[in-house]
């Protein structure tokens, strides 16, 4: 295996870690090699609940936000500009004054840009630059502080509350909404948001006065804490759990979703189709899907060999609805119930 930046920056001496305190390490992929460090003093901190389970697997303390305050912080840049800039000013706020915060990313997850514009304001380490992506630090003091002002979230318009790095933080989902506008004035009983996020669908389905019950399930921590703010009806229940992994107390009547079709850096359609094979899991015999999805994703496969009524709803270029019902699963994992 090939050492990564940061057990090079390590090794070479041109990086030095305190000997005592904590560490937090912001948004490490799974897979990340973090054997450089004291796995006793390493606080992983990560927000999407697969992430999460992975590290606390390999035997790291893990939680979906921070703490501290730490001897030092290594962030890990992600893609979304202002989450990565949140995050260097959150690792600044809660690293003690003197310990370094480290800043590790690749190109194509915007580092080049994210390092141009702390440059500005903050006096930076020498870079090291390997495998089409870059390391530096700062040292983190009141100065630091200053100069990164704490992200705060946003309320949309719409009057829902945001932050950045969730989906669609700037604006209403074009394909949610088109879903919400699909959904039936019947739809009642107990109902599941697979991939609920910040709450715009859970929304639109708490509208149903039919609706009993209504379970959020997100991955996503941030976007879970936000649908929190945005629902404050008393038949919702709030979920941070993998969706494709998650089982109800009960057999639910309805599923509405916008499966994600991205996992990390990776764009993976075969999600999509995982949220459908447990929508059909999840669902009573009688249960019914209703689901948004890029035009350009093949689920319709999927669909059909997970439920006997298949149904295209009218959609546009973008976007295809569908309504699915009667799963057609192995009932004797359900024996029982």
């Amino acid at each position: 295996m090939k050492k990564s930046r940061l057990a090079t920056a390590l090794e070479s001496g041109a990086l030095e870690l305190p000997e005592s305190g904590r560490i937090g390490v912001f948004l490490p992929e799974p897979g990340e090699d973090l054997s450089m460090l004291d796995q006793g003093r390493a606080e992983i901190i990560h927000g999407f609940c697969p992430a999460h389970d992975y590290w606390r697997g390999q035997g790291f303390s893990v939680r979906p936000e921070p703490g501290g305050p730490y001897a030092a912080a290594i962030v890990f840049v992600p893609r979304a500009k202002a989450l990565a800039r949140g995050l260097v000013a959150t690792a600044a706020r809660l690293t003690e004054p003197g310990g370094p915060v480290i800043v590790d990313g690749q190109k194509g997850d915007g580092i080049d840009s994210l390092y141009k514009s702390l440059r500005r304001v903050l006096p930076l380490s020498e870079v090291l630059s390997k495998a089409h992506g870059k390391l530096f630090h700062f040292i983190s003091n009141e100065g630091a502080r200053a100069a990164l002002p704490h992200a705060a979230g946003e309320t949309m318009p719409e009057g829902f509350f945001t932050t950045a790095g969730v989906f669609s933080a700037d604006k209403v989902d074009p394909g949610s909404e088109m879903l919400a506008g699909a959904l039936p004035e019947r739809l009642a009983g107990r109902v599941a948001d697979l991939g609920a996020g910040w709450g715009y669908l859970a929304r639109a389905v708490l509208e149903r006065p039919g609706v009993e019950e209504l379970d959020l399930v997100e991955a996503d921590h941030a976007a879970l804490e936000c649908a929190r703010r945005n629902i404050g009806d008393v038949r919702a229940r709030f979920h941070w759990a993998d969706a494709r992994r998650w089982m109800p107390e009960k057999q639910l009547d309805a599923v509405i979703t916008n499966p994600p079709f991205h996992e990390g850096r990776a764009a993976d359609p075969g999600l999509g189709r995982e949220f459908i094979a447990a929508a059909a899991r999840v669902l009573k015999p009688s249960g019914h899907l209703y689901m948004v999805a890029n035009r350009h994703l093949p689920y319709e496969a999927a669909l059909r060999a997970h439920f006997r009524q298949v149904e295209e709803l009218p959609g546009d270029g973008r976007y295809k609805l569908f309504h699915a019902a009667r799963p057609a699963r192995d009932r004797s994992a359900r024996k029982g119930r």
